[in-house]
């Protein structure tokens, strides 16, 4: 922690699914003077997203499920097509992005590949996200994906050319910024 940072009050707005708080700060300046600050923070907790990827194939799997808060912006049905991604729920990133995928896509992982860490929107929301890379194949296939029940999870499975899917970020079919940065990341490091 730094000390140009003093917390005057820290009041939750909501503690629900996140917990939402509203807090006031003094923060020093580089010239050593003090401004006041008030700023809404939003805690969800951190999370993990994976890309599957078969270079054999040259094809990724990714998910398709509905985002409401998309939907309240403008997204006509709401759904969104993403990378397998899910809340570490004080889990490792690593333990967390394996149980995630397989509950997800179906897919049981034998190696995955940290390749970032990211925080998503730093002006407002404390969660950074753990990026992974793991190549599939059909023998990994060991269950249906599509979620669990009981966190109301209804995922598509989508397996799909991973030249297809890096046209879909510029026809605007894939608008989620992780997703978009891991199939970057694919593009740029040559994976597939």
């Amino acid at each position: 922690m730094t000390d140009k940072i003093k917390i005057q009050s820290s009041t939750i707005l909501s503690d629900n699914w996140g917990k939402l708080n509203k807090v006031k700060y003094d923060y020093q300046l580089k010239d050593g003077s003090w401004q006041t600050h008030e700023r809404e923070v939003y805690d969800r907790g951190n999370g993990a997203v994976i890309l599957l990827y078969n270079k054999v194939q040259d094809t990724v799997i990714l998910t398709k499920q509905f985002r409401l808060p998309t939907w309240f912006n403008g997204n006509a049905d709401g759904m969104m097509i993403e990378a397998c991604a899910g809340l570490l729920d004080e889990r490792d990133p690593e333990d967390c992005i394996r149980r995630e995928t397989e509950e997800e896509t179906g897919y049981t992982l034998s190696d995955v590949c940290k390749v970032m860490e990211v925080y998503m929107s730093p002006g407002s929301v404390t969660e950074i996200l753990y990026f992974f890379v793991a190549t599939y194949s059909s023998a990994m296939k060991t269950g249906i994906g599509g979620g669990l029940d009981n966190e109301q999870e209804n995922i598509e499975v989508l397996e799909l050319p991973f030249n297809d899917a890096m046209k879909m970020i510029t026809s605007g079919e894939i608008k989620d910024a992780k997703t978009i940065m891991l199939l970057q990341y694919a593009k740029i490091h040559e994976l597939l």
